[in-house]
């Protein structure tokens, strides 16, 4: 008989903040700075020839109910320093709540595809217009514990565009510089042994001095980062 799968928050006295670092990857490099721009962005999606492999594509299942198509946005906001911009959820929620999240959620019938639901769920949740995303491709899918199958749609942003969090989804909206998250020297590794179940997974860190505390990304964010980088590396 499978043992059956707990979430992290189920495990007594977890704390991924507190979370021993295994190591940092720093001995991978990073993006180059050219495939970090728009027109770098852009070649990189259109070249679909380039053989690639996702780094983490399921996590572990501690759900038994039917896996439900999702998506989310990976805005990439057009500064002279390319950013993503990034959510955090408000503690009450039901899934992931208090973490770092993109915007993003459940596909609805009315979705033609998952950049509609990717575009519709940043809309509901921060305010961000669709007419801002300029929607350049997806990655491979992500299993989340909590059987969602989530698409992540990339998407260039113009400026100039006017948050309107959603009060009861989001407790905070940010932008993180996009160099900081695809170099591996600021990609941190975690282990837990618990009731016979190994479990691993990524954080990074985002030292946020404009609001003077320390952004940090983890869980399944985290796995989607190390997906994109896998990605623009290969």
């Amino acid at each position: 008989m499978t043992k059956k799968i707990v979430p992290f928050s189920q495990i007594p006295g977890f704390d991924p903040y507190e979370a021993p670092v295994l190591r940092v990857d720093a001995h991978l490099p990073p993006v180059p700075a050219l495939r970090l721009t728009t027109d770098g962005l852009r070649e990189r999606f259109a070249a679909h020839e380039r053989v690639w492999t996702p780094e983490v594509s399921n996590e572990p299942l501690f759900t038994d109910r039917k896996p439900a198509a999702a998506a989310v946005l990976i805005p990439l906001v057009m500064r002279e320093r390319l950013t993503v911009l990034l959510t955090q959820r408000t503690a009450h929620l039901s899934n992931h709540s208090g973490q770092i999240a993109f915007p993003g959620g459940r596909t609805d019938d009315t979705d033609v595809d998952a950049a509609a639901t990717a575009l519709r769920e940043a809309d509901e949740e921060v305010g961000l217009p669709p007419s801002f995303a300029e929607v350049i491709g997806t990655l491979p899918t992500y299993t989340t514990g909590t059987a969602f199958v989530i698409t992540p749609v990339v998407a260039l942003v113009q400026p100039g565009f006017e948050l309107k969090p959603n009060a009861h989804e989001v407790a905070d909206a940010f932008e993180v510089p996009l160099d900081f998250l695809m170099n591996p020297a600021n990609h941190r590794r975690h282990a837990i042994d618990w009731d016979g179940i190994h479990r691993e997974w990524l954080s990074m860190p985002y030292m946020d001095v404009e609001a003077r505390k320390e952004r940090f990304i983890w869980g399944a964010t985290a796995g989607m980062l190390r997906n994109f980088y896998r990605f623009l590396s290969a």
